[in-house]
Protein backbone atom coordinates (compact mmCIF):
# COMPACT_ATOMS: atom_id res chain seq x y z
CA UNK A 1 0.00 0.00 0.00
CA UNK A 2 1.42 3.39 -0.89
CA UNK A 3 2.40 5.73 1.85
CA UNK A 4 -0.28 8.48 2.49
CA UNK A 5 1.34 11.95 1.67
CA UNK A 6 1.25 13.24 5.42
CA UNK A 7 -0.54 16.91 5.73
CA UNK A 8 0.88 19.54 8.22
CA UNK A 9 -0.86 19.25 11.39
CA UNK A 10 -2.68 22.66 11.50
CA UNK A 11 -1.72 25.33 14.16
CA UNK A 12 -4.88 24.60 15.62
CA UNK A 13 -4.63 21.01 16.38
CA UNK A 14 -1.02 20.79 17.67
CA UNK A 15 -0.97 18.99 20.80
CA UNK A 16 1.78 19.76 23.84
CA UNK A 17 4.31 17.18 24.14
CA UNK A 18 7.66 16.12 25.02
CA UNK A 19 7.99 14.27 21.96
CA UNK A 20 10.07 15.07 19.28
CA UNK A 21 7.44 15.50 16.26
CA UNK A 22 9.56 14.04 13.64
CA UNK A 23 9.85 10.81 16.46
CA UNK A 24 5.78 10.56 16.27
CA UNK A 25 5.53 10.66 12.77
CA UNK A 26 6.02 6.93 12.52
CA UNK A 27 4.09 5.97 15.58
CA UNK A 28 0.94 8.09 14.26
CA UNK A 29 1.42 6.54 10.54
CA UNK A 30 1.10 3.29 12.48
CA UNK A 31 -1.40 3.47 14.88
CA UNK A 32 -3.28 5.14 11.96
CA UNK A 33 -2.80 2.06 10.10
CA UNK A 34 -4.13 0.24 13.10
CA UNK A 35 -6.70 2.68 13.27
CA UNK A 36 -8.03 1.83 9.89
CA UNK A 37 -7.73 -1.82 10.21
CA UNK A 38 -9.76 -1.80 13.28
CA UNK A 39 -13.12 -0.11 11.80
CA UNK A 40 -12.25 -2.55 9.01
CA UNK A 41 -12.08 -5.41 11.47
CA UNK A 42 -15.23 -3.97 13.19
CA UNK A 43 -17.46 -3.70 10.30
CA UNK A 44 -16.32 -7.15 8.63
CA UNK A 45 -17.16 -8.56 12.46
CA UNK A 46 -20.55 -6.65 12.34
CA UNK A 47 -21.14 -8.08 8.76
CA UNK A 48 -20.80 -11.51 9.80
CA UNK A 49 -22.78 -11.25 13.12
CA UNK A 50 -25.62 -9.87 11.27
CA UNK A 51 -25.46 -12.85 8.43
CA UNK A 52 -24.26 -15.73 10.50
CA UNK A 53 -26.41 -18.76 9.86
CA UNK A 54 -26.27 -22.10 10.55
CA UNK A 55 -26.67 -24.66 14.06
CA UNK A 56 -24.10 -22.25 16.20
CA UNK A 57 -25.88 -19.18 14.99
CA UNK A 58 -26.56 -18.20 18.84
CA UNK A 59 -22.66 -18.84 19.75
CA UNK A 60 -21.04 -17.08 16.87
CA UNK A 61 -23.44 -14.06 16.86
CA UNK A 62 -22.94 -13.47 20.63
CA UNK A 63 -19.26 -14.08 20.03
CA UNK A 64 -18.95 -11.84 17.17
CA UNK A 65 -21.17 -9.19 18.92
CA UNK A 66 -18.60 -9.13 21.43
CA UNK A 67 -15.64 -8.93 19.77
CA UNK A 68 -17.25 -6.06 17.70
CA UNK A 69 -18.01 -4.27 20.75
CA UNK A 70 -14.46 -4.82 22.20
CA UNK A 71 -12.50 -3.59 18.75
CA UNK A 72 -14.72 -0.22 18.48
CA UNK A 73 -14.15 0.48 22.46
CA UNK A 74 -10.25 0.59 21.27
CA UNK A 75 -10.56 2.74 18.01
CA UNK A 76 -11.20 5.64 20.26
CA UNK A 77 -7.77 4.71 22.41
CA UNK A 78 -6.01 4.76 19.44
CA UNK A 79 -6.86 7.77 17.66
CA UNK A 80 -6.97 9.61 21.17
CA UNK A 81 -3.18 8.32 21.21
CA UNK A 82 -2.36 10.09 17.83
CA UNK A 83 -3.86 13.31 19.25
CA UNK A 84 -1.75 13.21 22.56
CA UNK A 85 1.76 12.77 20.17
CA UNK A 86 1.22 15.97 18.22
CA UNK A 87 -0.52 14.18 15.19
CA UNK A 88 -4.04 13.66 13.07
CA UNK A 89 -5.78 10.64 12.79
CA UNK A 90 -8.62 9.41 10.22
CA UNK A 91 -10.95 11.81 9.11
CA UNK A 92 -13.10 9.86 6.96
CA UNK A 93 -14.20 6.29 5.53
CA UNK A 94 -12.47 7.36 2.49
CA UNK A 95 -9.24 7.71 4.85
CA UNK A 96 -9.77 4.46 6.75
CA UNK A 97 -10.00 2.83 2.96
CA UNK A 98 -6.90 4.27 1.74
CA UNK A 99 -4.74 3.22 5.08
CA UNK A 100 -6.60 -0.34 5.53
CA UNK A 101 -4.75 -3.47 5.02
CA UNK A 102 -7.50 -5.53 6.38
CA UNK A 103 -9.67 -6.46 3.20
CA UNK A 104 -13.31 -5.97 3.11
CA UNK A 105 -16.09 -9.33 2.60
CA UNK A 106 -18.78 -8.26 0.18
CA UNK A 107 -19.87 -12.04 -0.01
CA UNK A 108 -23.31 -12.22 -0.46
CA UNK A 109 -23.09 -15.40 1.93
CA UNK A 110 -19.96 -16.75 4.07
CA UNK A 111 -20.16 -20.43 5.90
CA UNK A 112 -19.91 -19.90 9.52
CA UNK A 113 -16.63 -21.87 9.28
CA UNK A 114 -15.15 -19.65 6.86
CA UNK A 115 -16.56 -16.47 8.92
CA UNK A 116 -14.34 -18.03 12.16
CA UNK A 117 -11.23 -18.57 10.04
CA UNK A 118 -11.41 -14.80 8.15
CA UNK A 119 -11.64 -12.97 11.83
CA UNK A 120 -9.05 -15.01 13.23
CA UNK A 121 -6.35 -14.52 10.26
CA UNK A 122 -7.47 -10.79 10.72
CA UNK A 123 -7.48 -10.55 14.21
CA UNK A 124 -3.91 -12.15 13.90
CA UNK A 125 -2.60 -9.35 10.97
CA UNK A 126 -3.50 -6.31 13.14
CA UNK A 127 -1.45 -8.23 16.12
CA UNK A 128 1.09 -7.52 13.58
CA UNK A 129 0.25 -3.80 13.23
CA UNK A 130 0.08 -3.96 17.01
CA UNK A 131 3.95 -4.94 17.15
CA UNK A 132 4.14 -1.96 14.60
CA UNK A 133 3.30 0.36 16.64
CA UNK A 134 5.23 -0.77 19.64
CA UNK A 135 8.84 -0.81 17.61
CA UNK A 136 7.59 2.79 16.16
CA UNK A 137 7.06 3.67 19.94
CA UNK A 138 9.90 2.20 21.31
CA UNK A 139 12.56 3.75 18.84
CA UNK A 140 10.45 7.24 19.18
CA UNK A 141 10.90 7.08 23.34
CA UNK A 142 6.99 7.12 23.32
CA UNK A 143 6.80 4.86 26.70
CA UNK A 144 2.91 5.12 27.04
CA UNK A 145 2.03 4.26 23.14
CA UNK A 146 4.83 1.59 23.96
CA UNK A 147 2.94 0.72 27.03
CA UNK A 148 -1.11 0.52 25.81
CA UNK A 149 -0.35 -0.87 23.17
CA UNK A 150 0.64 -4.66 25.18
CA UNK A 151 -3.10 -4.22 26.43
CA UNK A 152 -4.58 -3.99 22.64
CA UNK A 153 -2.47 -6.93 21.23
CA UNK A 154 -3.30 -9.34 24.30
CA UNK A 155 -6.89 -8.55 23.18
CA UNK A 156 -6.50 -9.18 19.43
CA UNK A 157 -4.74 -12.28 20.70
CA UNK A 158 -7.70 -13.77 22.62
CA UNK A 159 -10.31 -13.30 19.98
CA UNK A 160 -8.18 -14.78 17.50
CA UNK A 161 -7.70 -17.87 20.57
CA UNK A 162 -11.52 -18.06 21.20
CA UNK A 163 -12.25 -17.50 17.41
CA UNK A 164 -9.73 -20.70 16.64
CA UNK A 165 -11.67 -22.67 19.24
CA UNK A 166 -15.00 -22.24 18.13
CA UNK A 167 -13.87 -22.98 14.96
CA UNK A 168 -12.31 -26.52 15.83
CA UNK A 169 -16.46 -27.47 16.47
CA UNK A 170 -17.67 -26.01 13.48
Amino acid sequence: MARQKRAAVPEALKTPTDLSGNDTLSVADALNRVLADSYALYLKTKNFHWHVSGPHFRDYHLLFDEQAAQILAVTDLIAERVRKTGNVTLRSIGDITRRQTISDNDAEFVSPKDMLDELRADNLALVEGFRAVKQAATEAGDNATEGIVDDWTDQAEQRAWFLFEAGRGA
